[in-house]
């Protein structure tokens, strides 16, 4: 149905006058009539009595008025709301990453991102890589931050955008002869105990290869999720551990890979078929513009 008749009836109706509804609606007079025809053709019934005092609604005219005016004050309340969706006052966020992007990447991106629009709804869930990007592709979470690789549904299509790189390092106990060194090489884990990351995870996987290629045997004495328990089994001495540079404490000591850095490439993850809502697409402005300061 025609929006402009359906106002130009509600202003004529108020108006009691074609002239005088002309001059709000800011048409001709024939205009206000031939859509006046137009509705009452297309709905069958008259709307109006032509009368010497001016134009008055029937009993069917009266009938629809309210109609009309819940209908239109809706989809004015709609527009409204599309206008603050657009304008970051309203609408929500749901993303996903591991231990290491919601545990030390994202708050601090997401504090900013609050602060200024603190309308939209945040909805953040911790999770291993895979389930990350399966979660994404069943449309869970509109985006997410996983360690390549990740084995990526055919269906839906999703984006993996290369996002920052991170390099994982050792954390050794204070009392452990690993303390005083600079860096490692792999050969001197052997048979020492390890703090490590759940078996299944990423990072387990890529920990789990370089010790393969060593060829060299060590004690797995914890397998844990949570970064910060790893790192007070670290401190209790318990064990040596892997963790990303992102997790370091400033004064904290760490030994790279000597010779072969054991790198990883985080990416973002998001559907190729959907469109992202206005606040996600701001979000992943805000990641990109971000991934230089977040080299290791």
């Amino acid at each position: 149905m025609d929006l402009a008749a359906l106002r130009s009836f509600l202003v004529l109706a108020q108006a009691g006058n074609a002239t005088r509804a002309a001059e709000e609606l800011g048409v001709t007079q024939p205009a206000v009539s031939n859509q006046l025809a137009r509705l009452e053709g297309a709905l069958g019934q008259q709307l109006f009595d032509r009368t010497p005092q001016g134009m008055q609604l029937t009993a069917a005219g009266e009938l629809l008025r309210g109609y009309v005016e819940e209908g239109l004050g809706r989809l004015e309340a709609g527009r409204a709301a599309l206008a603050r969706l657009a304008g970051l006052e309203s609408g929500s966020l749901r993303v996903g990453g591991g231990a290491t992007a919601t545990t030390y990447l994202l708050p601090q991106l997401l504090g900013h991102f609050h602060a200024s629009h603190p309308g939209i709804r945040l909805f953040v869930r911790e999770e291993g890589s895979q389930a990350v990007t399966e979660a994404v592709a069943r449309g869970e979470l509109e985006l997410g931050i996983v360690t390549l690789p990740v084995r990526s549904p055919p269906r839906p299509p999703l984006v993996v955008e290369p996002w920052a790189n991170d390099e994982l390092v050792l954390i050794a106990p204070r009392r452990s002869p690993l303390s005083k060194q600079s860096d490692f090489d792999w050969s001197e884990l052997e048979g020492r105990p390890l703090v490590l990351f759940q078996a299944g995870s990423a990072v387990r996987n890529l920990i789990d290869r370089r010790l393969a290629q060593a060829q060299i045997g060590v004690q797995i004495v914890m397998e844990l999720r949570s970064i910060e328990s790893i790192k007070q089994m670290v401190r209790q001495g318990i064990g040596a551990a892997f963790v990303s540079r992102f997790a370091l404490d400033r004064r904290a000591k760490a030994l790279p890979c000597r010779g072969r850095p054991l790198h990883r490439q985080l990416a973002l993850v998001y559907r190729q078929d959907r469109s992202l809502s206005p606040a996600t697409r701001e979000f992943l402005e805000l990641l990109r513009r971000e991934a230089p300061a977040l080299k290791a």
